[in-house]
């Protein structure tokens, strides 16, 4: 994410007979790329279903996903046991064909 900087302003306080020159204010336009990086849909994936990484091995099967939450999902093995999990990025992983 871009970091965006701060806008300045100056105001009159209450009671001063002056008047202050307001300080130009700065805002800045995301770029055309940070507005496509956000236009990219996600694919939607539902607990339960069964994914592969993107550098999946052929001779590894599919996890099940577990759930997804802020850009990460939470994967498994079915003969790991419940307990027994890893956490990649969403973008990282598709379904299962």
């Amino acid at each position: 994410m871009v970091p965006f900087p701060p806008i300045r302003f100056t105001m009159a306080l209450p009671g001063s007979t002056g008047s202050l020159q307001a300080a130009p204010q700065i805002q800045s336009i995301p770029s055309r790329l940070h507005r496509r990086q956000q236009a990219e849909v996600l694919e939607l994936l539902r607990p339960g279903t069964f994914v592969c990484l993107s550098d999946h091995p052929k001779d590894l099967p599919p996890f099940e996903l577990i759930h997804c939450r802020g850009g990460r999902c939470w994967i498994r093995q079915q003969a790991w046991g419940e307990l027994i999990h890893l956490e990649v990025p969403h973008r990282q992983i598709s379904a299962a064909v």
